[in-house]
């Protein structure tokens, strides 16, 4: 008997692109994308949902890419969120055992995650997600895991994450309305975390900033835990559009200028090296040069990555980051971007490429920073599967049987029917029909074996 394979979808509604991503977990722990769609995001600003009806149409047009590419029905989906109303709090949980002798079973865990979904919050909030940072066991701290264990109280710290209850409903009805079901609303700088980074990373002290289209979100980890979260309401879009205002051209065309030749540090760039963009409604070309381009991207940069410090400063004041930063997302893709997030930021600065937990055979684009979050998406869902499954939250129901199943029978079995409360014989459906047509059918194959002899 084999099971069914089991694909997870990712859905990254963002603000430049909607990226829906099928991938499936491989027997040696690398995930496999079987498909992926991608269509313009045009009803999301910042993150947040601005129109639903745009974005349900971008939804369903991604969804259909991916699921023509994998073959695959998708009919639920991960989703990541952000936005800059996303704001995260630590909290302390306590459960008092009724039995200390017994072993600490992961439900007693859930539990005591559940019962911080009951905190008090302000109006108009409701908790995304809750993560546990970390376990004590009759005040015993530094426990990641105390399943198993035996004590009579369990505590634990938890990073939980609040956004706008109006954004998290908009999403769940774009959702809903394109027909599809919410597996996990995942956030979406962790997701970006679990593609990019790795428990090294985690372990030594890390902050991964993934730079969007309307937000730059941050995660930082230390000693394995995740301990801040943020959301800045500034990415690639603003750089677009002061180059828009800067230059004094259309959008479009300075969104070309800055994919095409721009760069984060104008001392790269030489006085003589221009481009040429064309007129607006006939009128002569306009001459930018690649210097003056850098210098407007550099200075919308600069106020990014210091905003990125004065949160990352939140953390490391108390916990260096040995691993330093680790950019990712479209916005990552700029050049020389690197360098001026390690002059900025004075910490050591790495790209982040979604590749490293992706089989060899996966397509080259899904491996660009641009699909971080999606990717991640796909393992978050994978995680949460897996242990939904250990919990017993959910059971397989779709189990392949490779083989016939032979039952053989030495005599006949005969049930005598029933009577009911008046004595006659009950009607309708009744098992002693289908005893007897079994056994007429195992009578006629032994027959048939004795005429073959």
């Amino acid at each position: 008997m084999s099971r069914k394979p089991v694909y997870i979808v990712g859905l990254d509604i963002g603000t430049t692109k909607i990226a829906c991503i099928v991938g499936e977990k491989l027997p040696n722990g690398k995930i496999e994308i079987r498909g992926y769609g991608k269509t313009e995001s045009t009803g999301v600003k910042r993150g947040m949902v601005f129109n639903i009806e745009d974005t349900v149409d971008a939804i369903k047009r991604a969804v259909a890419q991916a699921s023509e590419q994998s073959r695959v029905d998708i009919k639920s989906v991960n989703v990541g969120i952000a936005g800059h109303h996303i704001k995260s709090l630590q909290h302390r949980g306590v459960l008092v055992r009724e039995n200390a002798d017994v072993a600490i079973t992961e439900k007693e865990l859930d539990k005591l995650r559940q019962d911080m979904y009951r905190i008090g919050i302000s109006p108009g909030e409701e908790i995304i997600n809750v993560i546990p940072q970390e376990y004590i066991v009759d005040d015993e701290p530094g426990i990641s895991n105390p399943k198993g264990m035996l004590g009579n109280k369990i505590e634990a710290n938890f990073h939980v994450i609040i956004g706008q209850t109006s954004a998290v409903r908009n999403i769940v009805m774009c959702i809903q309305q394109a027909g599809l079901e919410m597996e996990n609303m995942i956030l979406e700088p962790i997701a970006s975390a679990s593609a990019v980074l790795g428990d090294d990373e985690k372990e030594a002290g890390v902050a991964i900033v993934d730079i969007g289209g309307g937000t730059t979100d941050i995660a930082v980890f230390y000693d394995s835990i995740i301990y801040h979260t943020a959301v800045i309401p500034f990415g690639g879009n603003i750089i677009t559009e002061d180059i828009r205002q800067g230059c004094s051209i259309i959008r479009k065309h300075a969104e070309e200028i800055k994919v095409k030749f721009g760069s984060a540090v104008p001392t790269e760039n030489s006085e003589n090296e221009v481009v040429s963009i064309p007129g607006i409604h006939g009128r002569e070309p306009k001459e930018i040069s690649f210097k003056n381009l850098a210098g407007i991207i550099q200075a919308r940069l600069e106020e990014i990555f210091d905003l990125v410090n004065f949160e990352i400063q939140k953390v490391n004041s108390e916990h260096r980051l040995v691993a330093g930063i680790v950019l990712t997302g479209g916005g990552a893709m700029m050049k020389h971007i690197r360098q001026l997030a390690e002059f900025k930021t004075g910490l050591e600065v790495r790209l982040g490429y979604p590749n490293e937990y992706l089989a060899n055979e996966t397509s080259e684009d899904l491996a660009s920073p641009l699909y971080s979050t999606g990717v991640g998406l796909v393992i978050e869902g994978i995680a949460k599967y897996e242990k939904n499954l250990r919990t017993g939250a959910i059971v397989i129901e779709n189990d392949v049987i490779e083989e016939p199943v032979v039952v053989e029978t030495e005599k006949e079995i005969v049930i005598e029917p029933e009577n009911d409360v008046d004595g006659g014989k009950k009607t309708g459906f009744s098992l002693d029909k289908i005893i007897t047509g079994f056994t007429k059918f195992f009578k006629q194959d032994n027959l048939d074996k004795d005429i073959n002899k």
